[in-house]
């Protein structure tokens, strides 16, 4: 089978570098022209998806409608999960990460960005960003995030990975998720068993179906981004510059 992991494309905030997690913003122009590259990849590789699973977010959703319908999945099908929402970045939420950086330092603001366990500064619980004062959020039934490490986002997911590792041992077919850099890195750690640095290290581009050929056992046979190399290297170098908060 094939587990295909796309990140939405990009959105308002990605094109602003601001902190987004959880506030819900839209995709951009470009964020929709990837969407559609996503689903044409897709086809041209003459791939069956027989279950879509995608997060609470516009970005993320709005990127599943546009790749569903070009597939010819119906709607109807598709599976909503809150815990593949990116990663909550707490009080730093909303902010342009190079003005961020002016103000904490560019050595501090890295490590809240790329190590693997410490958590931005958290939101306090009257703030308006706190996911549980926004009625999208309002009836789930868990404690949700103030502000996350990948860590967190990691321990976040289990419950679904867990569901979701037995749904498709049973429903053999290819399954896609689209979902945020941070909650696909998360499963990439789980699917992969990487250790805290490999992770720390993967870049994952908005808008290009990563594809992972899976074993009877969910052991990962191959794997392959559906674009170019010279392409795939344009993206990654784009993030590693992003990433570079001066």
């Amino acid at each position: 089978m094939k587990l295909i992991l796309l990140r939405h494309g990009e959105s308002q905030w990605n094109l602003e570098n601001r902190f987004t997690g959880w506030k819900d913003v839209n995709l951009t122009d470009k964020g929709r022209k990837e969407a559609t590259f996503a689903a044409n990849q897709i086809l041209k590789e003459s791939i069956h998806v027989d279950s879509i699973y995608t997060s609470f977010l516009n970005r993320a959703t709005q990127s599943t409608e546009i790749v569903s319908k070009l597939i010819n999945f119906s709607a109807d099908d598709i599976k909503f999960d809150w815990r593949l929402n990116e990663r909550h970045y707490g009080a730093l939420e909303g902010f342009n990460k190079s003005e961020t950086a002016k103000k904490y330092g560019e050595d501090q603001v890295l490590i809240w960005r790329r190590s693997y366990d410490i958590p931005p500064p958290l939101l306090s619980h009257d703030d308006e960003r706190n996911p549980k004062l926004n009625s999208k959020f309002a009836n789930i039934d868990a404690k949700l995030p103030l502000g996350e490490s990948l860590k967190d986002v990691v321990n976040r997911l289990k419950p679904f990975l867990e569901f979701y590792f037995s749904f498709i041992s049973k429903n053999k077919g290819n399954h896609l998720i689209v979902a945020h850099s941070n909650s696909l890195r998360a499963i990439i750690k789980v699917l992969k068993n990487y250790s805290e640095n490999e992770i720390i290290s993967v870049n994952i581009p908005t808008g290009v179906p990563l594809v992972y050929d899976l074993n009877s056992d969910l052991e990962v046979i191959k794997e392959r981004y559906l674009i170019n190399e010279s392409e795939l290297i344009k993206k990654q170098d784009l993030i590693k510059k992003q990433g570079m908060v001066k």
